[in-house]
């Protein structure tokens, strides 16, 4: 009888990268520091009702940076959830065609999915992953032997972790040696549920032994960590190698959604406790002691983040509503009887038409 195959998870096979230059430590900062300002301004704009909704990353800023800022758009392609917002501006995505959706304007941004590699944003639970193996499968069908690929990175959370599709998604693209890095966020909570009452075994890292691929846990707090740690794990994905799951260990400082209330299911002092140090601010600490930035450089990032916000908040209030005949286009390729009659009812009753 031939013995069990190992439950062993395969080596990551790339070489640790180098450090990154002081030039691209105070980008990230300055990236770090405009996600910031744009994400509680949007909750602003939201009890303000210049947008209907939105989902707050705070305390995230490091992990979306340092991940989104290792993409290589030239031949890359990321699935976001509906919480990416600093991996689209760290990928230099147009943010008011991102926050369109956030304006209910359009469904998953106005921007451009191709020119951008960023897909549509993926309401879902876990649904971005799904299309993030399929495209990186595509990969490997149109590489003829060529082992320089372009990869998928697929973020989710650690509640979207309990989802089937996840696994689902992770089997496919081991089977199938897929270049696809899943990267979640592990923010400690599932909306109202904290990850230990819904994570069996406590660590979503683990499960990757279970589908035979390299996993890494990170500190999620630590923008260069994340970076550094994304950078390989693509690396590893273009070699052909396969996928990679990587689970970043941060923390959800706010509501998970405008119409959420946290203060329902944790208090506001379990809350600074369990949170830690800020990543903005042990970032900022850090470069001061380092002496790459001084308190010059800090002032003008916070500058150009005010600058920025108003910008985006100036283009966004400018967006006209959409025809609302528009909400039965794009359905099918080729309609269908029972949706030409719920247009021509919608027309009559709105449009009255």
């Amino acid at each position: 009888m031939d013995p069990l195959p190992s439950s062993e998870p395969r080596p990551l096979n790339a070489p640790e990268p180098g450090p990154p230059t002081s030039e691209q430590l105070r980008e990230l900062y300055s990236l770090m520091a405009a996600v910031r300002h744009l994400d509680t301004s949007a909750v602003v704009w939201q009890r303000q009702g210049i947008i209907p909704g939105y989902a707050p990353e705070l305390g995230q800023e490091a992990a979306q940076v340092g991940s989104g800022y290792a993409v290589d758009i030239s031949r890359d392609f990321v699935f976001p959830t509906y919480r990416e917002m600093g991996v689209a501006r760290a990928m230099g995505v147009d943010m008011v065609a991102y926050m369109s959706t956030h304006k209910a304007t359009w469904h998953g941004g106005l921007y451009d999915p191709l020119k951008s590699r960023l897909a549509p944003i993926q309401a879902v639970v876990a649904g971005s992953v799904l299309h993030a193996v399929g495209w990186a499968h595509g990969q490997t069908l149109s590489a003829n032997g060529n082992s320089d690929l372009g990869a998928a990175l697929t973020y989710f959370g650690d509640g979207a972790s309990s989802q089937g599709d996840i696994h689902e998604a992770m089997n496919f693209a081991a089977v199938m040696n897929a270049p696809v890095v899943f990267f979640v966020q592990n923010n400690g909570w599932a909306i109202s549920v904290p990850t230990e009452r819904q994570v069996a075994g406590g660590s979503v890292a683990a499960r990757a032994a279970g589908y035979g691929m390299p996993a890494l846990r990170i500190d999620g707090n630590d923008v260069v960590a994340v970076f550094q740690s994304t950078r390989r794990a693509l690396a590893h994905c273009r070699s052909g190698n396969g996928p990679v799951l990587i689970e970043a260990m941060t923390y959800r400082r706010g509501p998970h959604s405008t119409s959420d209330d946290p203060g329902r299911y944790r208090s506001l002092d379990a809350e600074r406790a369990d949170a830690g140090a800020d990543p903005l601010d042990r970032f900022r600490q850090r470069l001061l002691a380092d002496g790459i930035a001084d308190e010059q450089f800090f002032k003008n990032a916070a500058a150009a983040a005010r600058a920025e916000e108003e910008q985006i908040r100036t283009g966004i209030q400018a967006l006209g509503p959409r025809p609302g005949a528009e909400m039965f286009d794009l359905v099918f390729q080729e309609t269908t009887p029972a949706l030409r009659a719920q247009a021509a009812s919608w027309r009559e009753e709105s449009e009255h038409v």
